[in-house]
């Protein structure tokens, strides 16, 4: 995601993970002393004037017992350390986007892609005039489609289902309606039980989309209120 107007007040900022201890430790400096609440896929830190930083955990749910209690190099309190050493740990993430102008899918490691491929299928977005029937076209659009979303069900099944036993989780992204539409592929039930968010709303994938995932699905997207 990127920075903007937040629904209901405050604006979303997106930090990468290994960035977030120095952006912590410089809202304590400019807003006062921080108290964290903890939730399980929330850290909400409350400043002394006033400003609040809600931090949404990737890959939740936090465990603060499960995660290291300080860190050196900014003296972050313990909640606010537990959330660094979540975010910064190295996860197994499946990727799989898909629109009708095409679809990848990819094995990360932290943001090193092990493992992906790419591939299209042409669907043609309108009739071109004097051509076929308007619902002649339709069928052979539904057709296109149909085999499109086929294809970007077999590139998981090949790119992603070998890997299963290593996923930490599955992230997913492109067009809603057509992940909706790969959904009802049986073969891909046990990679969708590995669902989590955020959603990726990226343009058609390409090599280079599929490579930039890693910045969108590891950032901690940050509510950042001013007092």
């Amino acid at each position: 995601m990127t920075a903007g107007p937040a629904a209901g007040g405050g604006r979303w900022i997106p930090v990468a993970p290994e960035r977030l201890a120095g952006w912590i430790a410089r809202f304590a400096e400019r807003h006062g002393a921080i108290e964290a609440v903890v939730l399980p896929d929330l850290v909400r830190l409350d400043a002394a004037d006033g400003a609040v930083a809600e931090c949404h955990v990737p890959f939740p749910p936090l465990r603060l017992s499960r995660d290291r209690e300080g860190d050196g190099a900014f003296r972050l309190p313990p909640p606010a350390a537990a959330l660094v050493a979540h975010v910064c740990r190295e996860r197994t993430v499946g990727v799989l986007l898909a629109r009708l102008g095409g679809h990848a899918a990819g094995v990360f490691t932290g943001a090193r892609l092990v493992t992906g491929k790419v591939g299209s299928r042409q669907v043609h977005g309108r009739s071109a005039a004097g051509g076929w029937s308007q619902q002649r076209f339709a069928r052979r659009r539904d057709k296109q489609s149909a085999e499109a979303l086929g294809a970007a069900a077999d590139l998981a099944v090949r790119v992603l289902l070998p890997r299963l036993a290593d996923l930490e989780a599955v992230v997913l992204g492109g067009d809603r309606r057509s992940i909706d539409e790969i959904r009802r592929d049986r073969r891909l039930a046990p990679l969708f039980a590995l669902e989590t968010g955020p959603f990726l709303t990226v343009p058609d994938p390409r090599p280079a989309v599929l490579e930039g995932a890693p910045a969108l699905f590891r950032a901690v997207r940050i509510r950042l209120i001013d007092p």
